[in-house]
């Protein structure tokens, strides 16, 4: 009788990949694979890597590393972004022996049983130009909520970002496609769908990156809400300049998608975000923000703001500081710039520091965590339904509130999973 082979999986980087993975755990195990943790031995690793930052780059070959001195004659998969910008680099990585790019990652099947240890390293790959089409992802078995994939790409040109190089053109599942999977989602224990996607707002590209249909993200949203059998839906994350009105009037009447808005900034100067090639001034996003308070006060509204831009000046810098400050958002989540080969940011003058970048990461950190306890005591004594995870840590379990206020209570196995009444 044939031995089980086994695969492990980690990931990097966005809530995206991570739908993508799940759907690449699938894919092996429906062939007979075996899936392991990552930090038991298997027959093959996959690694899905992210490339937004230089660290998820390190890591990438930190991991490679790991599994070199653990499990040496394992097989070693890299795919994900990383795997798309720099395969001939990641293929000089010792250990490495199949990379595959943004059009092979979901041939992986195929790919691994042509596989043998010991031969050079092969790369699958293409131009980004190539890539086309559309692969449905969504995340399973993993948790009480499922991070499921409806865009993929992205057309914007912002000189930071290296993400349309890394998945090409901005296009989309079908809202009919998307129904489907909510369906069979719907047949499993999850209670909470996460709408993912690199540009969420552009929802409405068919495979090849043309408008077809006359579908956007505000008719998929009003078709999810119909469907009987998902309690939640929360929307990763939307450019402030395709968040419509009609997007925010609908959420605010909605029973199933959930008064959380997750909006990237990046700087709150002008100046920087033009030199970032941006498709909004800071007074759009204002009239976003108060739009949304106006219509749901209670709602949730997190922020991306990249600090250590080049020409970030600390009067640019002050200028984002004191934008923030003033803006009723709850939470922010800071990035450092880093610099990303291939983006026109490379040209931009004067670089700041790195000790300057951190020192106004820190600034930024701390004003995130004034801005969630202020949010949070603005909703003491009021009751709002919590989701708790399935998860117990040290007798205690957690959970989030409609508008993403996070809950820690002692364990209770028969809330896990459950959505509850919860006076904050």
């Amino acid at each position: 009788m044939q031995k089980q082979r086994t695969v492990a999986f980690h990931t990097l980087g966005c809530k995206l990949n991570f739908s993508e993975t799940s759907t690449l755990s699938r894919l092996l195990e429906s062939e007979g694979f075996v899936k392991k943790h990552f930090d038991d031995t298997a027959d093959v690793y996959v690694i899905n890597t992210c490339s937004v930052t230089d660290n998820a780059d390190k890591e990438c070959r930190y991991l490679v590393r790991r599994i070199q001195r653990k499990a040496p004659e394992s097989l070693v998969v890299i795919t994900g972004c990383y795997a798309q910008l720099k395969p001939e680099e990641i293929a000089n990585i010792p250990g490495v022996d199949l990379v595959l790019g943004a059009a092979e990652k979901f041939n992986i099947v195929k790919h691994i049983s042509e596989l043998v240890k010991g031969d050079s390293t092969k790369i699958c790959s293409c131009e980004i130009e190539e890539v086309t089409g559309f692969n449905s992802s969504y995340s399973a078995h993993d948790r009480t909520r499922t991070f499921l994939k409806v865009q993929d790409g992205c057309d914007y040109t912002c000189s930071f970002c290296t993400i349309p190089k890394a998945r090409g053109k901005s296009r989309s599942d079908s809202i009919e496609n998307v129904i489907r999977n909510v369906e069979e989602i719907a047949k499993t224990s999850v209670r909470e769908i996460v709408l993912t996607g690199v540009n969420l707002g552009d929802f409405g590209k068919g495979p090849d990156g043309n408008k077809k249909n006359n579908e956007e993200f505000l008719h998929l949203l009003q078709q999810l809400d119909k469907i009987e059998g998902i309690d939640r839906y929360r929307i990763s994350s939307i450019e402030p300049n395709l968040l419509t009105q009609e997007i925010i009037e609908f959420v605010a009447q909605s029973k199933r998608v959930m008064p959380h808005f997750h909006i990237p900034l990046q700087s709150g100067s002008d100046t920087i975000l033009g030199l970032m090639k941006r498709r909004y001034k800071r007074d759009l996003y204002s009239e976003k923000v108060e739009l949304i308070k106006k219509t749901m006060p209670h709602c949730s509204i997190g922020v991306d703001v990249i600090v250590g831009f080049p020409g970030e000046t600390d009067e640019y810098f002050k200028e984002t500081f004191d934008f923030l400050h003033s803006l009723d958002v709850s939470y922010l989540h800071v990035f450092t710039y880093s610099e990303r080969p291939d983006t026109s940011a490379l040209n931009l003058k004067p670089v700041v520091p790195i000790h300057v970048r951190n020192e106004r990461n820190k600034k930024l950190r701390n004003l995130s965590f004034m801005k969630l306890q202020y949010f949070t005591q603005q909703h003491v004594g009021s009751n709002r339904k919590v989701l708790f995870e399935i998860f117990e840590k040290d007798g205690m379990m957690e959970g989030y509130t409609d508008n993403y206020i996070r809950i820690s209570t002692s364990y209770k196995k028969e809330w896990a999973n459950e959505i509850i009444d919860w006076r904050v």
